[in-house]
């Protein structure tokens, strides 16, 4: 039969260490399972909008989160090529006192140490790394199997799926693959003492125009400023999509070599060394069998274009954990009140970031100009647009 496991968790990133410690908190002992040989996160910045902010601060993270995080004044739009200023959202206090937490920036890194180490400081929460998962099994009675490449086989009650978009036991659910959306990133940090004195230490920086746009933003007590520059490339072909042949570094310079002054001094900044190609899948309508059910980018991988990833996985745990308490433990029927409440959402997410990365990027003569009439319109504290993805939910 293996080893008896009540809870496992496929994936130790953001959402399956969430995912841990809100189990934990509700009362159930949960063991998180990593395939990398210890817990780390790649990559440098990450968003945290008030939705995940709620849910971190319920689990009294929120000193620790401070210790690092920055709490930008605004976030600015700007045209990529033109440099003009397109609209302001003010997150000060009218935008706290409208959502009750803060719009956060941070390295990922740190928010991953700051769950790991309230994992690890749980008595609930048990921690494996360097297990790489090869075959998730629904037993259809008492539990589900999950094997490991070194033969070992886990028996549990439940099994949650948080590996991530190229997930494994998401296969138990869809037989889709993830789609490649054609535009590749480009990420860094960069000390706050090398950028230019125009820059705005405060402020997070958004550059969008034709194919492509550039963030920026303070993280680690703005100790430095974490960079994003996307773009559309002219090369991409589905064909090509698994190689090294599209969205070079080649590439990425001609993309910006017509951007305004401060784009093109933040892109010269950037590293070259890897690149990052932009995947999301289309939403499904199930995430469970059995005991299995997924959670985070292995249920609901979206493009970055509305910063919800990680906001969204994070959600997701609250949710699950807080059905399995109000069903006693029991996960068929928990699993299928957690998803019933968050596809909906999930999928509402997924397919707005679409949307929102087309307005950003669109080369043509009329969705441009409107879009920047209607930044020109809107007041700073007018979070109108906001509400449906910020607001506490009512249930």
């Amino acid at each position: 039969m293996g080893v008896r496991v009540p809870f496992l968790i496929i994936g130790g990133g953001i959402g399956g260490m969430t995912a841990g410690l809100c189990l934990a908190r509700a009362g159930f002992d949960v063991h998180v399972v990593e395939q990398a040989p210890e817990f780390g996160e790649l990559g440098a910045g990450i968003q945290l909008a008030p939705n995940a902010l709620r849910v971190l601060t319920a689990l009294d993270l929120g000193p620790d989160l401070a210790a690092v995080a920055v709490y930008p004044r605004n976030l600015v739009f700007l045209h990529a090529d033109t440099g003009r200023r397109l609209t302001t959202v003010d997150l000060g206090d009218a935008f706290r006192a409208r959502y009750g937490q803060p719009y956060t920036v941070l390295h990922r890194g740190d928010l991953l140490d700051i769950l790991l180490a309230a994992c690890r400081a749980h008595e609930r929460v048990t921690l494996e790394s360097g297990r790489e998962v090869v075959e998730v099994r629904d037993a259809e009675g008492e539990s589900a199997t999950v094997r490991f490449a070194d033969g070992e086989t886990y028996a549990c009650e439940a099994v949650i799926g948080a590996d991530g978009l190229w997930s494994r036991t998401r296969a138990l659910v869809a037989d889709d693959a993830p789609l490649c959306s054609g535009y590749v990133a480009y990420r860094g940090t960069v000390p706050a003492g090398d950028l230019p004195d125009s820059a705005r230490p405060d402020d997070e920086l958004i550059w969008i125009g034709p194919g492509k746009h550039l963030v920026r933003y303070p993280i680690r007590r703005g100790e430095l400023h974490n960079q994003v520059a996307v773009f559309r490339s002219r090369r991409y072909r589905p064909e090509i999509a698994a190689s090294d042949d599209w969205g070079t570094a080649d590439e990425l310079r001609e993309h910006f070599a017509d951007g305004a002054e401060q784009v093109r001094a933040a892109v010269a900044l950037l590293g070259t060394h890897r690149r990052w190609p932009m995947y999301d899948r289309a939403p499904i309508d199930n995430w469970t069998t059995g005991r299995v059910t997924l959670l985070g980018d292995a249920a609901h991988p979206m493009l970055q274009y509305l910063a919800q990833g990680a906001c969204q996985a994070i959600e997701d745990a609250e949710c699950l954990a807080r059905h399995l308490a109000a069903h006693d433990g029991k996960a068929p029927a928990a699993f299928a009140a957690y998803q019933a409440e968050r596809i909906p959402r999930t999928a509402t997410v997924q397919r707005l970031a679409r949307a929102w990365g087309e307005v950003w990027h669109d080369d043509g003569p009329v969705i441009p100009a409107l879009r920047d009439r209607l930044f020109a319109r809107r007041a700073p504290d007018d979070y109108t647009d906001l509400d449906w993805l910020y607001q506490r939910p009512t249930r």
